[in-house]
């Protein structure tokens, strides 16, 4: 495992962290049993730096991954969890959280604590309650270790928030997609120059860049002299930024853990040519080019107040545009009629434009004008025959 030192703590981190907002599930519920062994696993093969938060899997990540760290296990890790700054009404209820993690995670204090998906407008409100005060206060009696922040704003906003409190580290969702989106390369560069460490999220894009890329962007990846997979191309041109400390994955396939270790043993600093930074940026544009709306799967927007499963829908949107309309008609119906989890269907069409999602969504996305495209690409004329012949095949082939 490749380690990198954080300027402000001095901790040698891994290059690779690991991510409990997407464990693997069972019967609707965290598989316990598979989530803690991965977990384990990638702690005795060089991962150091754990990550979840307070509304991860309703608040079952912070549990699973307390038992997670039992036998030992907490003693070779540092802990980061994140404080549920929208759900904040008063400076007694930021003790209140913590105090719960701490509880959870089955530990008398967290290593890297961050205010969890700052903006602009919220950075205001969790100012004026009091969370400089907190953070101070809980590094004092030992709850927390560091402080810092993830960030979900317009990049305007970022530096402001980088330079009101003494951070030691941040955390921005950076990919080769997100170069100059929220906080981007700018920021990353500003927080560097400051003494922060970076932790990098969302490396995949919600899982888009692990997905088999369609043949026009395997075309570019191919013009490579070194072949690397595509998710060992989109890690390694993260971890190419010096200012990169840790990546956090969110990873839930045992092969995937595997992979993405050996990729973070030898993917140092400033490592990747010229022409291969070309071909990244390359694949980067036709991504664009490609994809229809810009969602990573976080599931902040959820639940739904009528039922609708938006981020299903909108992967499904996505893959309609990069794997095919068919393919991805037939994945819409599935994941989203209930048939495959035994729960209520979730389809686009259901939306009734609350708008309670849009000031949720850390990608600042229109979701009910998308949706209304959803429904509009998948549940034209014919859908419910068409939705029923797909169910029926399914559960026919189940029988088998």
């Amino acid at each position: 495992m490749q380690y990198r030192k954080m300027p402000k703590t001095g901790d040698e981190l891994s290059a690779l962290g690991f991510g409990c907002m997407r464990l693997p599930m069972k019967n609707g519920r965290i598989d316990e049993e598979r989530a803690i062994s991965q977990i384990r696993y990638a702690i005795d093969n060089g991962v150091n730096y754990v990550d979840t938060a307070w509304p991860y899997h309703g608040g079952e990540s912070e549990i699973v991954l307390g038992k997670a760290l039992r036998d030992g296990y907490r003693e070779k890790v540092r802990l980061a969890t994140k404080l549920p700054s929208w759900l904040l009404e008063s400076r007694a209820d930021m003790d209140k959280y913590l105090n719960a993690q701490l509880e959870k995670l089955g530990t008398d204090k967290i290593d890297y604590y961050l205010v969890h998906t700052l903006n602009g407008a919220l950075w205001k409100t969790v100012r004026e309650l009091g969370v400089t005060e907190f953070l101070d206060q809980a590094k004092k009696d030992g709850r927390i270790v560091n402080a810092g922040f993830s960030f979900h704003g317009q990049g305007a906003d970022f530096a402001p928030i980088v330079d009101a409190y003494n951070w030691d580290f941040c955390m921005i969702q950076y990919n080769f997609l997100d170069q100059e989106y929220q906080a981007g390369t700018a920021g990353l560069k500003y927080a560097a120059s400051k003494g922060l460490g970076l932790i990098a999220m969302e490396p995949l894009r919600g899982g888009y860049l692990a997905n088999t890329p369609p043949a026009e962007i395997q075309h570019i990846w191919d013009e490579a002299e070194t072949k690397r997979s595509h998710v060992d191309w989109s890690l390694r041109w993260i971890w190419n930024h010096p200012e990169v400390k840790v990546i956090i994955s969110g990873m839930n396939e045992e092969t995937h853990i595997e992979r993405n270790i050996a990729s973070a043993c030898d993917s140092f600093p400033d490592s990747l040519t010229e022409k291969e930074l070309s071909i990244v940026n390359r694949v980067g544009k036709k991504y664009k080019e490609l994809m229809k709306v810009g969602c990573t799967g976080c599931g902040y927007c959820m639940p739904c107040p009528v039922g609708v499963d938006i981020p299903g829908a909108f992967n499904c949107y996505n893959l309609a545009f990069l794997t095919g309309m068919e393919n991805a008609g037939f994945h819409y119906i599935l994941g989203l009629s209930g048939v495959t989890a035994d729960g209520e269907k979730g389809y686009a069409s259901m939306c009734v434009s609350c708008g309670e999602c849009i000031d949720k969504c850390p990608q600042f996305i229109q979701i009910p004008d998308v949706l209304k495209d959803v429904a509009a690409k998948f549940e034209g004329e014919g859908f419910e025959e068409r939705s029923a012949g797909v169910i029926k095949m399914f559960v026919d082939n189940l029988k088998k």
